[in-house]
């Protein structure tokens, strides 16, 4: 009511709390994808549109910083796939999937020997840097650095491991159960994965989570979580109902 404006589409999103000097406030908050009404002053207050990048309104209270951090992280991460498509290929479909709104990318190579993977990793942080997309390294916060690519991405067991978050720009790491996504949030990481949310061909026979358990998972999760396991793009709609921030795919996200 305070913005005069009425809602008619909102999906959960993320918990945040926070502790000021005369309170402790628990604050809820979600994604609003369509309203009703223009926004008017009720409390006399002053409205001003605002980049997540480039925001100039000050002061800001420190609440913000966490939550504008994480609504810029994008809402798809495509998950690499050299192994299955080979390089050349893969480069030449990262670079459509960006052009086609593509906006984050884990490269994640495992099996790669480290010099073929350090030198995928900097033609891939080439073609990411020419269209403005972010590119996260898979388990090597060596290579990350050593490349200036944008972030890292921890696997469950590096996660466990760590009790600092890594020296990266951004960083997340893959969770499979609630402790791992508590110490995600306890070492301050970006982001989390949660998987397998649907059966998948990667590791097959896997019981899978299902939506239902997805969504008890994240309850009161304060960083934003991705969907991942057996995805697809139209998913997304139904990852934002469940209170996930977005989805990761593998195979979905290079396809057309």
């Amino acid at each position: 009511e305070e913005l005069g404006v009425s809602v008619q589409q909102a999906y959960p999103w993320i918990t945040q709390i926070f502790s000021y000097p005369h309170a402790r406030v628990k604050l809820h908050f979600y994604r609003v994808t369509q309203w009703q009404g223009e926004l008017y002053p009720h409390e006399n207050q002053a409205f001003s549109w605002q980049y997540i990048d480039h925001v100039q309104v000050t002061p800001l209270l420190p609440a913000n910083g966490p939550v504008l951090k994480s609504l810029a992280l994008p809402v798809v991460c495509g998950i690499s796939q050299v192994a299955a498509m080979g390089k050349a290929a893969f480069l030449v479909q990262m670079e459509t999937a960006i052009k086609n709104g593509l906006r984050m990318i884990q490269l994640r190579e495992s099996q790669m020997p480290p010099d073929e993977l350090a030198v995928l990793a900097g033609e891939a942080l080439s073609v990411s840097r020419r269209y403005g997309a972010i590119l996260l390294v898979n388990g090597n916060l060596t290579l990350a650095q050593a490349t200036g690519a944008d972030g890292v991405h921890l696997t469950s067991r590096q996660l466990l491991d760590a009790d600092a978050r890594p020296a990266a720009g951004i960083a997340g790491a893959s969770c499979h159960n609630r402790g791992e996504l508590e110490h995600a949030v306890a070492i301050g990481l970006d982001y989390a994965v949660l998987s397998p949310v649907q059966p998948t061909l990667t590791h097959p026979g896997e019981p899978a989570l299902g939506w239902q358990k997805f969504s008890e998972l994240i309850k009161d999760i304060s960083i934003p979580v991705y969907a991942l396991g057996g995805l697809r793009p139209q998913d997304l709609t139904v990852a934002w109902q469940h209170g996930a921030h977005g989805i990761a795919m593998l195979r979905s996200a290079w396809e057309g």
